[in-house]
């Protein structure tokens, strides 16, 4: 698993390094709000986990309107849910923890305002499980959960001439949170918001 997120860094860093012999390369640092959550027909009483992201990201400029933003970001998902067991209601929050890498196409509308969208590359680095019942509570580390989600992202920013920046965006996992062989048949897919600030070198 380290050695898979330090290749995905290094392929990030290189690339950026390749394309800024063409043109010049902004860097920049991010930080905010998540609101997660997984889609289930096993869930019950669904609500969102809130946590947060933070991270370092790239601007390669291609053209006066078009830029690739690459991004490694360190992102919480998750959710609170209700599950049965054994005749039992269970209220559990799901704490699975990634490092992000997404890859996004960034187009400028006017200035300072743009829409981005692109595949992201997520890898599994921790995940918990804590929940209550009527007999007890409890918290643990998993291995249930899948170590690389393939998944997308779109959402828009506004950079300020200064550099400073506000985003917002949604994130959609489009394979299985959990690996087959340790969860039951129902399909799980992580899904949310991310809101944050940062400031473009």
């Amino acid at each position: 698993m380290k050695k898979s997120i330090l290749i995905a860094v290094i392929a990030v860093l290189g690339f950026t390094s390749t394309a800024s012999a063409q043109e010049f390369v902004y860097f920049g640092a991010k930080g905010g709000v998540s609101f997660t959550n997984m889609t289930s027909d096993g869930f019950e009483d669904e609500k969102s986990r809130t946590g947060f992201h933070l991270g370092l990201l790239f601007e390669i400029p291609l053209s006066e309107r078009f830029s690739l933003q690459p991004e490694v970001l360190y992102a919480t998902q998750g959710l609170e849910a209700d599950r049965s067991f054994a005749g039992q209601t269970v209220n559990g929050e799901y704490q699975l923890d990634y490092i992000q890498v997404p890859v996004l196409a960034k187009i400028y509308l006017i200035d300072g305002l743009s829409i981005e969208a692109g595949p992201s590359f997520n890898f599994l680095v921790e995940e918990e499980y804590d929940f209550e019942s009527g007999m007890a509570d409890a918290e643990f580390d998993t291995e249930a959960g899948s170590t690389f989600e393939f998944g997308g992202a779109i959402g828009a920013s506004y950079k300020f001439n200064n550099g400073f920046f506000v985003s917002a965006r949604y994130t959609q996992g489009f394979t299985d949170v959990f690996d087959s062989d340790n969860w039951d048949d129902d399909a799980i897919k992580n899904n949310g918001i991310q809101a944050g600030i940062g400031l473009m070198f």
